[in-house]
């Protein structure tokens, strides 16, 4: 039987090798490679080379597509001290990959030169725990999981969809979650809005979402804010956050959401529901639409009820705003294909989605080439509220 340092003398003829100095050159040149760290996650705690994809050994196989998704890409492989890698480099030889090499002396010899090395926050031992069904999955593994904790995500309004977004938000372990909402818990909310209880019934609903929140991931913060979203404050409150959720139940406050995430460049997460009926899309300011190309001005009052005249099934804010989270949570991870430029639509009684494709309007008042639209507009005076 040939021996491991036969196998690895073989392995190590058939692979190339790369200096830690060439591999720091192409990286002050930003030249085409993919840069793979196979360590343990213990051993990434002293640090890892700038740019690297914290893969790990165990999870190469399944992990590498995401960073190198075709056959010839320039991959370079490290590990501790060499043999590893070049383990890993000769496994994804088998696998296809045509262009691979492994680092010569590995982390080892790059910190001993010198050269640039990164550190991150690792997850705790109960974060591992908590989040373990996330970490084993190779498009969020620990790396998204650190991603996940880094993002703030802010809530407007913690009703029927803020409900249970922010449950899901919360429980997936978004890092920061603002909720702004100037209500109080209302019995007629407990039909649906998910976050709050009968012994609730008379306090803010912030506080009522801050105790549910808590009790569900302490390991988060919370910030919440008891007020009522509008031009004074929007910009100020959106500013803190890389995403917003627009859960909000009227149309002046929609527009104005949309407006300030046009203008501070967030991304706007919305969903609407009325009756039996909702709806979910994705605002990426100067990718897709937004708000104002596909309703460029708000209704008239009176001509749009609201769901205290018209109703909604309790049920359905669920669909809606679980919708809401799973794209929050995409693009927090930068994985899959949103919902920029398609709007999802839900009919409860007939148990079907629909997708409608949108796209910026040339004429849009807000995103168009001939703005008319270049400030915040508060819109209670001229359009009925949707409570």
């Amino acid at each position: 039987m040939p021996s491991f340092q036969d196998h690895l003398s073989s392995v190590k003829s058939s692979v190339r090798e790369v200096q830690p100095e060439a591999v720091r050159d192409r990286i002050a040149a930003k030249a085409p490679m993919v840069l793979v760290d196979v360590r343990e996650r213990d051993e990434m705690e002293n640090g890892f080379v700038p740019t690297a994809h914290l893969l790990g050994r165990g999870h190469l196989e399944a992990r590498i597509g995401k960073v190198a998704p075709e056959s010839d890409a320039p991959i370079t492989l490290y590990c501790a001290g060499g043999v590893r890698s070049a383990l890993a480099a000769w496994t994804l030889q088998q696998m296809g990959y045509t262009n691979v090499e492994s680092m010569a002396g590995g982390f080892g010899r790059w910190a001993q030169h010198g050269l640039p090395v990164e550190t991150r926050k690792s997850l705790t031992k109960e974060q591992i725990a908590r989040y373990s069904r996330h970490i084993l999955m190779p498009e969020v593994g620990e790396e998204g999981q650190l991603k996940l904790l880094a993002a703030k995500v802010l809530l407007v309004g913690a009703g029927g969809l803020g409900s249970p977004a922010a449950l899901y938000l919360a429980a997936a372990g978004v890092g920061t979650l603002g909720i702004v909402d100037a209500d109080t818990v209302d019995l007629s909310n407990l039909q649906r809005q998910v976050l709050h209880t009968e012994d609730r019934v008379g306090t803010p609903k912030v506080d009522s979402a801050r105790k549910t929140l808590s009790g569900i991931n302490s390991d988060i913060k919370i910030n919440t804010y008891e007020t009522r979203v509008d031009s004074s404050n929007v910009m100020e409150l959106f500013a803190q956050y890389d995403i917003i959720v627009d859960g909000c139940d009227n149309f002046p406050t929609r527009y104005l959401v949309n407006d300030a995430c046009f203008f501070l460049k967030k991304v706007n997460v919305h969903g609407s529901i009325f009756r039996f009926d909702g709806q979910v899309t994705v605002f990426r300011p100067g990718v897709g639409p937004c708000y104002r190309c596909l309703y460029p001005e708000p209704p008239p009052p009176g001509m749009a009820p609201s769901c205290a005249e018209a109703g909604v099934l309790g049920i359905l804010p669920g669909i809606v705003g679980v919708a809401q989270a799973i794209e929050t949570v995409k693009i927090v991870l930068g994985i899959g294909h949103t919902l920029e430029g398609r709007l999802l639509t839900f009919d409860a009684l007939q148990m079907k989605f629909r997708e409608l494709r949108t796209r910026r309007d040339p004429t849009c008042p807000l995103c168009g080439p001939n703005p008319t639209v270049t400030g915040l507009i508060d819109y209670e005076q001229f359009c009925s509220m949707e409570r």
